[in-house]
């Protein structure tokens, strides 16, 4: 499991967040194998991904930290049924978000 991030770091993150529309919705098909690399592959080219719950909006508090385990992530923050997932790019040439 990845480390914890920073206070500060994780107030950055949510602030960014906000002003994201959620890339992914997490339907009735739930976390396959599809959407785990949908995700995946959203965080190496957006570094900052907001999903949403459309489905499984009771089980978004334990789905999402198993959703950061898989894809590597840390999850910054969930409010309401949408969830905030980081990872940084490990190119600095290509990292969108400073932290």
């Amino acid at each position: 499991m990845n480390t914890p991030l920073p206070g500060s770091v994780v107030r950055k993150l949510r602030s960014l967040a906000q002003k994201l529309v959620p890339v992914l919705s997490l339907g009735k098909s739930g976390a396959s194998d599809a959407f785990l690399k949908s995700l995946d592959e959203s965080l190496g080219q957006h570094e900052l991904v907001k999903i949403r719950f459309a489905a499984f909006q009771d089980e978004r508090k334990t789905l999402a930290p198993q959703l950061a385990e898989k894809t590597n992530s840390h999850l910054v923050w969930i409010v309401g049924h949408v969830a905030v997932f980081y990872r940084q790019q490990p190119d600095e040439a290509k990292r969108k978000v400073a932290v």
